[in-house]
């Protein structure tokens, strides 16, 4: 009994130490685009591609779906992307999330929708 107990909080330590994890990524990705915005002023939104290696994908989008920054890949706490991206450029089919982050409020759900598609593909993996 006391053997399932310890599993049993070592699993719940654990998980809490992927939330926390999972936490300081999204407060880094969320400066990384706040960061993207500002040296982009004619930017709508933010692409941001998440792969499974951990590594991030992002350039701003302008009103009209063409890119207004550089396209910016990362992983945080690395000083490089993982040699997986390095060797494909990030391959579709190691995408886990594809969505963008959008800044102008003022965009209407239709020409979001349409954007999107333009940016990501018909295959966007929307969270």
């Amino acid at each position: 009994m006391k053997i399932k107990q310890e599993k049993s909080h070592q699993a719940k330590q654990k998980q809490k130490q992927l939330e926390k994890q999972e936490e300081r990524a999204l407060r880094s990705e969320r400066a990384m685009v706040a960061g993207i915005m500002e040296g982009s002023p004619e930017a709508v939104g933010v692409a941001v591609i998440r792969f499974e290696c951990g590594c991030r994908k992002m350039a701003a989008v302008a009103k009209d779906g063409e890119p207004a920054s550089k396209v910016i890949m990362y992983r945080d706490k690395a000083e490089s992307i993982c040699p997986k991206c390095k060797k494909d450029n990030g391959a579709f089919s190691r995408v886990t999330e594809s969505f963008i982050d959008w800044q102008d409020n003022e965009l209407d759900d239709d020409l979001k929708m349409e954007l999107t598609i333009k940016v990501l593909g018909t295959d966007a993996i929307v969270h």
